[in-house]
């Protein structure tokens, strides 16, 4: 088969190779899936340079954090997901951008039915993620007000989404006047050119001094901090991501905002288990339960089908342009998801 494969690090053009290696077996609990589309993510450009800890296995290895398919092929105790239309994760959240893609079956969805490849494979990271920011950890109320940053974004036009969807008043935070538009055609009652004005500023403004009740942080670094200026007492500040630069991952944060902003910092890992105790004990790490994810995409499957939520795809290229898209996708250049054909 053909897989994407990080051979050194460096730019997405000098890390990867397409190559052509076997075709996995499942194991225990993995599901094969015959990839029919798979979606780009800040974290596989962050592998490309090597300086993603979280997801550093061996050179070579395939990219990829998202496929979705049939499933045609299942491990032990996976044999109800043969023949079946899915979204996943790959094992080890690596291994996406392939013809075929072994997945664990806790990170493993029914695609939703009613919509095609490009949808669907636009659909999962960035509602789950946003989801479980919200509600699980931010635990969002209608009539509270939200700044979701990045918001013309992949995940960051899911987090918009959800939060009208729950009644919320949103604010969101874009690289441009285009994508600001485009955060208020989604639903936005205030949209920010980050680029000219001080969001902080403007969120203040806006809410008579008070700040915001939840920030979705799908940024990092001075983003991160800055934020902490516009959170009301006792908000909620969730941080979801880092697409300013991963190494915010492994950098402190002072406590001193956050001790004179009486407000909550959050956090949010999308990695569902069966075994959530087993894992906490093995690593000090809280993973989300598997039931918590079937009740979030129920959820989401739900408002899907009532139309207050719809996967954003901006851009669908050929499986030969991954490269070339991802270092488009590193220079800020897209809108909602990037999806690759098979």
């Amino acid at each position: 088969m053909r897989a994407w494969r990080v051979h050194r690090y460096g730019s997405p053009q000098e890390a990867l190779v397409l190559d052509e290696i076997p075709v996995p077996e499942p194991g225990p609990g993995q599901v094969r899936v015959a990839v029919a589309a798979t979606v780009l993510n800040f974290n596989d450009i962050d592998g490309c340079y090597g300086r993603y800890r979280t997801v550093n296995p061996p050179l070579p290895y395939t990219a990829g954090m998202e496929v979705t398919g049939r499933v045609d092929a299942a491990g032990a105790g996976a044999e109800a997901w043969l023949g079946r239309r899915v979204v996943a994760c790959p094992d080890g959240a690596h291994g996406g951008y392939a013809e075929y893609a072994l997945a664990p079956a806790d990170m493993t969805f029914d695609a939703p039915e009613s919509l095609d490849e490009r949808g669907a494979a636009a659909f999962y990271y960035p509602f789950h993620v946003s989801h479980l920011a919200l509600h699980e950890r931010a635990r969002l109320e209608a009539g509270e007000n939200v700044l979701v940053h990045s918001a013309a974004g992949g995940v960051g036009s899911a987090g918009l989404q959800l939060a009208k969807a729950a009644g919320a008043r949103v604010f969101a935070t874009a690289g441009s006047p285009e994508k600001a538009a485009f955060c208020r055609e989604l639903g936005a009652d205030v949209a920010i050119d980050y680029r000219s004005e001080d969001f902080a500023e403007a969120v203040l403004d806006a809410t008579g001094g008070a700040g915001v009740d939840v920030v979705l942080d799908l940024v990092g670094g001075d983003v991160t901090r800055q934020s902490f200026r516009c959170i009301a007492r006792n908000g909620r500040h969730v941080i979801a991501g880092f697409s300013s630069g991963i190494e915010a991952e492994d950098t402190g944060i002072e406590p001193r905002p956050i001790i004179f902003g009486s407000f909550a910092l959050l956090g949010i890992i999308l990695a569902y288990t069966s075994a959530p105790l087993q894992v906490k004990r093995a690593t000090g790490f809280n993973l989300v339960p598997r039931e918590v994810g079937e009740a979030t995409h129920a959820h989401l499957l739900a408002l899907l089908a009532a139309g207050e939520i719809r996967p954003v795809v901006g851009r669908c290229v050929a499986f030969e342009e991954v490269p070339e898209a991802l270092e488009a996708l590193e220079r800020r250049e897209t809108t909602g998801r990037t999806v690759v054909r098979l």
